[in-house]
């Protein structure tokens, strides 16, 4: 499928059009939020849907607990620190998960953890290219 990813206010966030390679994937995979997911059940080869999803059925809100205060000396002269942006910061794993700046002092930077699309309606349009089954022949989920 092709789809875009947009903000109410027209902002694109991703687009599968911008790279013209479809995205592939298997319903239940992961790849989508479950809410996505749902919208796509159903569709067929060549199907256009747009869904417009509130914060709640889309990344979620954001969670106070998910906010930390660190040091202003972490981040260094090379970034740029304002409120909204966002930051990769990676885990003792090795994993990178994004931090948005929430604000910010001369010596602290309050950080949310929260998915960087948290508190934001979204809008998904999708255009269908192909329905194919899995490798057990079922093409949607029981």
């Amino acid at each position: 499928m092709h789809y875009r990813l947009l903000l109410e206010d027209t902002t694109v966030v991703d687009s599968s059009y911008d790279c013209h390679e479809p995205l592939r994937f298997v319903i239940g995979d992961g790849t989508l939020i479950d809410s996505l997911e749902t919208t796509l059940l159903g569709l067929t080869s060549g199907a256009k849907q747009t869904v417009q999803l509130s914060p709640e059925n889309a990344y979620g809100v954001s969670d106070e607990s998910d906010i930390h205060a660190m040091q202003r000396s972490e981040f260094g002269d090379a970034i740029k620190l304002k409120a909204g942006v966002v930051i990769g910061f990676d885990t003792p794993s090795g994993e990178q998960i994004p931090g948005t700046v929430v604000d910010m002092d001369e010596h602290i930077v309050r950080v949310d953890f929260s998915h960087p699309l948290a508190n934001r309606t979204i809008i998904f349009e999708v255009e269908i290219i192909a329905v194919e089954p899995d490798d057990n022949g079922v093409i949607e989920p029981e």
